[in-house]
């Protein structure tokens, strides 16, 4: 008898276990839900008209720094920008007369750092060969010094100087030497 007594208690405690597991996955399933009822979809939005607009103009490109022949132009005109300037006899000075022009080449430079130039560096046929091909340098040099004082890379600046070898004038006398006595800016 205390054997049967022994079975039924263990099967009541089985049951009970079973039983309690049970209740637990039904607590556990209902906490995995929120509980907040879904909101329904919103019906489909109607149509809007947009009110057609005036078309927008985009803003006026800036005007070219260069001209059709690919060579600096004065700002706002087709006018070419001078690219010789001229120097004294036995000089490399630069002449206050040119300093607006090398500004103006300086800031076409800065805005277009892909440009490059050559300054070639003239004489008249006075003074050796070896001199001559001295003060074209310093010619040359001395509109460099400008522009790179001005903001311009050096990487874009090349000097050359033919002295006496590329006269503009082939005369010989004060005219034809103070032509000759120059400094030239060759865009690239």
């Amino acid at each position: 008898m205390m054997r049967d007594f022994v079975q039924v208690g263990l099967v009541k405690r089985s049951a009970r276990s079973l039983f309690a597991a049970l209740f637990a996955m039904f607590i556990v399933a209902g906490c995995s839900s929120s509980g907040v009822p879904e909101e329904p979809a919103a019906p489909p939005a109607e149509p809007t008209q947009v009110e057609p607009t005036e078309p927008v103009t985009p803003p006026e490109p800036e005007p070219s720094d260069f001209g059709s022949d690919n060579q600096p132009v004065w700002p706002g005109t087709n006018r070419p920008l001078d690219r010789t300037f001229y120097f004294d006899f036995d000089r490399s000075v630069i002449k206050p007369a040119d300093l607006n022009a090398l500004d103006t080449h300086a800031k076409i430079l800065r805005r277009n750092s892909d440009r490059r130039i050559v300054i070639e560096g003239h004489c008249d046929e006075r003074g050796t060969r070896e001199y001559n091909l001295a003060l074209g340098e310093r010619r040359s040099n001395a509109v460099r010094s400008y522009l790179t004082s001005a903001g311009v890379s050096a990487r874009q600046i090349e000097t050359v100087s033919y002295g006496e070898e590329r006269p503009a004038d082939p005369g010989h006398d004060e005219s034809a030497w103070s032509r000759n006595r120059r400094a030239i800016m060759q865009y690239r």
